[in-house]
């Protein structure tokens, strides 16, 4: 692989977006189909991949020094881009920390380490400051779902966000669980959590409220019964990047603090 290397290959879009956040971004030359941050680069980049799927030979065609990968979903696409001689960078982050050392990652991939260090302390910076911001208002309970059928729970970074935000995840221990699979719920599960608010975020569709609010015993829900369902865009908050430390978090703190001037 040349260092720094000159043509990258992003194939989800939380190093897109920190590329373009260090100023590296001349070195992106394709990435995910999913990538929207910031809103250039849908004008400026060629898109060469879903999520767990990718076009090998446009992939390919692009002459890469690298590929940026993330999780076991994409660990097909990335043994095959290896077998093919590219050199591929695998990420799996799951939590706030992971989401850091991402950043600083990239950052030292490409020969920027000093302004990833920057960028990353700046967000660390500001994730303390919103949780100091919000110590002794009353915590509401959250319920974040990521998909509807089968209904699953939120992921790592998400329950952490929310805890920062000012509230409490009813399913915290669902959220230390890496595979989606293993964050599935059932209805009654989370009715009997009793969650105040009800965010919502289905990755990569709409979320449709009305569907929320007729499940089946969901007007016992004091979030459903006093109108507090939110939709999350799952650009913002679904993946594990700058956006999710950003605008993703300041969606919760604004769903948190309509529910506390209810």
């Amino acid at each position: 692989m040349r260092f720094p290397p000159e043509r990258i290959v992003c194939l989800t879009e939380e190093t897109v977006e920190t590329l373009y956040l260090l100023g590296e971004q001349d070195r992106i030359v394709g990435v995910s189909g999913y990538a929207v941050r910031p809103p250039q680069v849908r004008r400026e980049k060629p898109r060469v991949s879903a999520f767990t799927s990718a076009d090998i030979p446009k992939v390919l065609a692009l002459e890469p020094d690298l590929v940026l990968t993330f999780s076991d979903l994409q660990a097909d696409i990335a043994a095959e881009l290896v077998r093919a001689g590219v050199a591929v960078h695998a990420f799996n982050q799951r939590d706030i920390a992971g989401i850091f050392a991402m950043i600083r990652t990239v950052g030292a991939l490409v020969g920027a380490a000093e302004k990833a260090e920057t960028l990353a302390r700046s967000y660390e910076e500001r994730l303390r400051g919103i949780e100091k911001s919000v110590r002794g208002l009353q915590r509401p309970r959250v319920y974040f779902e990521e998909w509807d059928e089968p209904m699953i729970s939120g992921i790592g970074w998400v329950s952490e966000l929310v805890g920062i935000a000012g509230g409490d995840d009813v399913f915290p221990g669902k959220a230390k669980e890496r595979a989606a699979k293993d964050r599935i719920v059932s209805s009654l599960d989370v009715v009997g959590t009793r969650p105040d608010i009800v965010l919502a975020s289905w990755c990569g569709k709409k979320v449709v409220p009305e569907r929320i609010r007729s499940r089946p015993g969901w007007e016992a829900i004091p979030a459903v019964r006093k109108g507090h369902t939110v939709e999350i865009k799952s650009p913002l908050i679904l993946q594990p990047g700058p956006a999710a430390l950003t605008d993703g978090l300041d969606a919760i703190l604004v769903a948190l603090g309509t529910w506390r001037d209810r």
